[in-house]
């Protein structure tokens, strides 16, 4: 299963989440439409997440940003 979702919540709210839970989270980015693209570091926390969020669940497709960079991002390696 993908470790990815977009779920109908802020990206603060997100984030609170994963911490209370200890779910590392790979990459968060929000959503164009409203709420916030997850993407967990491990299956295992993904699956948690989907379970504890399942209500919050966007199905379907979602319009992402073609080029987010999160605030602070520095060019380079």
């Amino acid at each position: 299963m993908s470790r990815a979702m977009n779920l109908a919540l802020p990206e603060s709210e997100v984030r609170r989440l994963c911490l209370s839970q200890g779910v590392g989270i790979s990459v968060v980015e929000p959503l164009p439409s409203g709420g916030t693209r997850l993407v967990c570091t491990t299956g295992i926390g993904a699956d948690e997440m989907r379970l504890r969020l399942r209500g919050h669940l966007i199905d379907g497709a979602v319009t992402r940003h073609r080029f987010y960079r999160p605030p602070g991002a520095k060019d380079g390696y």
